[in-house]
Formats: C-alpha cells, structure tokens, sequence
C-alpha cells in the first residue's frame, strides 16, 4: 500500500512533492499532520529521504510525540521530531564541550525567581505578577532579536516600572544568569545560533547530518527561529512548511506569520499547496468561519465535506450574567450527554482563564466532571505517578493472578491477567469501582486512574503487564496522554491543534472577545483569528454564548459575531440568533 494512497487530490499533491521548498498552507480540520507524514512516509518509501537525516520541527513536546507515532503507524522509524528548542538544546550540549572546552551550561527552571534576585540586587520590591510581565518582555525581546538598548529604543513600560527601571532590571537579570553560568529558555536558541554562525565546523556538521526539514505551525515562527532554521538549512533547499495564516494566535509572543505569507517571494521556485477541504466541521460551521476571515492577509476558503442536512444549527445566546450563561451552558451540555455524548466528546472554551471558575462550578453542580487543559500535566499527577509505579512493580512480581481469565471472560489469559493486575494495582491505590461526586482534586484522581484502566482494557492483544508499564512510561515521554471521559474547559491558546464533536464557546462579549487590552488594529486581527480557531475547533455541533452584565458592568456582543451574521442579526435584547451568515 502507498503512502499516497487514500489521501484527497490536494493532499496527494503536497505529499508527492519532495525536493525544493514546499509550503503547504493548510486550513483547520484540512488534514495537514496526514498531509506532512505521509509526505515524509513517501520520501522514505521511495529513496528519496533517509530517515535519520530528516528533521521535522514541532512547538509542542506532544505535537512531536504524535507525529513520531504517527509515522511509526506509517512503518516509518528513525525520523527525529523535535521542538526547535529541543533540536537546539541538543546540538548545543553535543557540541559545546568541543566548542568551549566545558560542559554546556545549565538551563533556568524558573525565570522568575532569578528575576526577583536581580531585583532584590536593584533594591526593587516587584510582586509575582509584575515579574512575570517582565519575563513576558524578555523573552519576547530575544525571539525578536532586539539587544536591550534596542529594546530601550521602544520606550516600553511594565505596571509601575518605566523604561529606565525595567532595562536596568533586564540588565541585572542578564548579569546574574552570566555569574551563575546559566542560559535561559530563549538563550538556547540564541545559543546554537551563535555556534552555528561562528564555528564552520559545527554548521557544517549539523548540515551533514540533517538534509530535510519540516516545520509545522509555521505561522507560529519567531524571527529567531526562522534564523536558526536558515543556519540549519544553510544553502540547501530542501524545506517543507506547514501553517495557516488565519490560526496565527501568537504574535504577542513573537510569532510572525509573515515568513509564511512571504514564503513564495523568499524562496526561488517554492511549490505552494492549498488545503482548503475541511474533514472536520459541520458546513455551517465552516460557513461562519469563512464569515469571519473573508478578506483577510492570507485567509483560505475552507470547503465542508459534507451536507450538513441533519446537523443542528450552530446558534448564539445572550445571558442576563455570566452565572446564567454559566448554567445555561453547563445545562445544555448535561442535555448532550444525557442525548448520548460522551463527556470527552464536549469543551467549553473561553478567552481567559478566569472565566474557568464560574463554568466548572456550575458543570460540578450538576455531577459533571471536568478538566481543564493547562492544569496538571496528566503523566505529573501523583495518581499517575504512584499507579505507573505500581505498575512496574507489579510486572517484575511473580503471578499471582491464576484466576484472572475467569474475571474478564472472552479474554485470553494473558490479556486477563494483565486487566486483572492493573485491577489490583488501582484498587491497591485507592480505586474504586463507583466515581466519587464530580468536581475536586478527588473526582480527577479517579479520572486519572480510570483512564489508565481503560488503556489496560483497550491495549493489544498478547500485550503483557510488562510491556503495558513500558508502554506507560513511553506515553510519559511523548506527552501522549490519554482522554479523560470529563468536560474539556480551554482557553482558546489551549485549544489550538484540538477538536470536539461539540463545542461551546462562552464569553464572546465585548472586552473579552476582542479583550479589552486589544486597541492596535493588528491586535483586534489577532483577536478576530482566536475566535476563528474557536470555531473551527467544532465538529458536529457550536454554541456561542455572551453575558450581557458582568458585576457593575454592562457588555455588549462581541463584534465579531457582528461579522458573522450581519449588522441586524443581533438585535438590542435579542435572546438568541441562528450563528449563521445571511448568504449561507
């Protein structure tokens, strides 16, 4: 079987096309990570790449995780997937002994307790919040590319520090990190781009070693990384990118979507591939979303796949407050569920993380367990760390489990006794059979636990204990976490690169959708592209929730629900509109 087989026309053409800069602009739920492995499973299939020469670069540790796993599926082994810092860090601690003559330098675990001894240094008294604001501008200071008098030159302030304060205070932080022998999060890049730039043999080394690149999120580059990626290329031209201008949510962090925009004028000849069929969302769905981009820098028409004549209709609703809106949203998704949906098939996603705390209060009140992304990592949670544990102990232990086959019938002995064992090890841990009331570190505990029964149950047949708990401990690596059956709740930053059948979108007011601290027209555009990844994170069914009071004060619809259903659809008191565009 080909690696081009069962992929659509457009898809088969990026995946076909391997020499030569190729940028595949690939709208939301277009198929892109199929796109890309199947690019490379082709490459490899076909001669044209070595495996351990290819280097496809992630944002995220999973994302990473789940394109190795993605080709391993694929048959493709020995590919390196890695972040730009991880690939960076790397070469740094291969080549820096060489290089310096020493072991490379440790790397900060926490940049804000180092900025509050440069502090102290200065006789500052800074609270938690205002350092953290200053890490903020370090480090988009670097990704940028700016010196600190250039950064000067901007005139830029923090709360209560001015420019004169904050520079000094970012120079004091720069000398304690030198004194100390240590780099910071952004030092590697700067770092290995240093070595590359300044010792031959080092580039030309790395350029042996790696001779194709693929860089996904591409619109999520920085100025530093696109360098580091141009060091690492050097004259070759053998580079795939991968992004969609319209999901650039970034840039107050670095990211500039215009190397993507600007990659056929940059590179001679590039190939450009358009994804623009969308396998994932209702038409309707995509509908809004197209309404929502139309005529921006960039933007790709998406194209449903199917009908969308039995799907609901995507709808918005006002609420007297956000405790109404809270518990209309948190009752209509315990109306889903009751209707047949799992709780792991529904998100709740929001423009802050304050918003959290009234939706998770009003979903608990209902029995509805959640969970909300950027918390706890799952394979970080002590319940999991005491199971895998568990776990361990329990493969190298003699069998005890005889009668395993007769507690889990239609299974074979070994798959009995693995389910059994784990089983045993959970209850062992605290586990029971019954979850205990939604809400709480408890009710997460038993999720977490759960779920690690669920992996026991659905893991291949013939898969020992053995092999389960090694299997665990990869899973820990990869940041390949399982689903949890509870309510997703996100930040819409959270959300990106995920997908739910039903997705409820709340807080799409003015002052939160565009946030209030969005003035510039290129922040209110990065507001507009938050929304449209909310959106586009839906699959069969989306609501759009507003409060109309906040405490003393009043809010209006967000704007860009304006946009998408035309400047008579959301009426003065209106309680609710189809969330559709009147062409559609």
């Amino acid at each position: 079987m080909s690696a081009l087989d069962a992929l659509d026309e457009q898809q088969r053409e990026a995946a076909s096309t391997l020499r030569g800069p190729v940028a595949i602009l690939a709208g939301a739920g277009t198929g892109k990570t199929r796109a890309i492995t199947h690019r490379i499973a082709h490459g490899v299939d076909t001669g044209a790449y070595t495996p351990s020469r290819l280097l496809a670069l992630t944002f995220t540790t999973k994302a990473a995780g789940e394109l190795r796993g993605r080709l391993r599926a694929l048959g493709v082994q020995g590919v390196v997937a890695r972040t730009f810092h991880a690939a960076a860090l790397s070469q740094l601690n291969y080549f820096w002994p060489t290089v310096a003559g020493d072991v490379a330098p440790k790397i900060i675990d926490n940049k804000v307790r180092m900025l509050a001894h440069a502090a102290d240094g200065l006789g500052m008294r800074l609270d938690t919040a205002t350092l953290r604001d200053v890490a903020a501008q370090i480090e988009w200071r670097k990704v940028t590319m700016r010196s600190i008098d250039a950064y000067a030159a901007l005139g830029r302030s923090v709360g209560r520090l001015g420019t004169d304060a904050l520079v000094a205070l970012m120079g004091a932080y720069e000398s304690l990190k030198d004194e100390r022998r240590q780099l910071d999060f952004e030092d590697v890049l700067l770092a290995c781009a240093g070595m590359l730039e300044g010792e031959p043999k080092v580039a030309t080394a790395v350029r042996e070693q790696y001779r194709h690149f693929t860089v996904d999120e591409y619109q999520d580059v920085s100025p530093l990384q696109n360098r580091l990626l141009e060091l690492w290329l050097g004259n070759r031209r053998d580079l795939c990118v991968v992004g969609d201008a319209s999901q650039t949510i970034y840039s107050f962090t670095g990211a500039d979507a215009r190397f993507l925009l600007d990659f056929e004028r940059t590179h001679q000849d590039a190939k450009v591939v358009r994804l623009e069929r969308n396998y994932r969302s209702e038409p309707a769905i995509v509908d809004a979303a197209n309404a929502l981009m139309k005529g921006r820098p960039g933007a790709l028409t998406l194209v449903a796949n199917g009908s969308g004549e039995d799907a609901p209709v995507p709808r918005v609703a006002a609420y007297a407050d956000e405790t109404a809106e809270a518990e209309a949203v948190a009752a209509a998704i315990e109306k889903q569920i009751a209707d047949g949906a799992g709780p792991d098939e529904i998100a709740v996603l929001y423009r802050i993380h304050a918003q959290s705390a009234t939706l998770q209060q009003a979903l608990a009140a209902r029995g509805i367990a959640t969970t909300v992304l950027g918390g706890t990592r799952f394979f970080d949670m002590p319940e999991v760390r005491q199971a895998v544990l568990g776990l361990r102990g329990a493969a190298v232990a003699p069998d005890s489990t005889s009668f395993a086959a007769d507690l889990v019938p239609g299974r074979t002995r070994e798959d009995a006794v693995r389910i059994a064992n784990v089983r045993d090890v959970l209850r062992g841990l605290g586990h029971t059979e019954e979850a205990p009331e939604a809400g709480g570190a408890l009710r997460s505990g038993w999720e977490a636990r759960q779920a690690i029964l669920r992996l026991a149950e659905e893991a291949p047949r013939g898969t020992t204990l053995r092999t389960f708990a090694d299997d665990l401990l990869a899973r820990a690596k990869d940041q390949h976490e399982p689903a949890l059956k509870t309510v997703t709740l996100a930040t819409v930053h959270a959300a990106k690169g995920l997908e739910w059948p039903h997705v409820h979108v709340a807080g799409a007011a003015e002052g939160l959708m565009p946030i209030s601290y969005a003035t510039t027209m290129e922040q209110i555009d990065e507001e507009r592209r938050l929304v449209y990844v909310a959106i586009t994170r839906a699959a069969r069914t989306l609501s759009v929730t507003w409060a109309r009071g906040s405490g003393r004060m009043e809010r209006e619809p967000s704007r860009f629900l304006g946009e998408i259903l035309g400047p008579r659809a959301l009426r003065e008191g209106a309680g609710s509109a189809v969330l559709r565009p009147p062409e559609a």
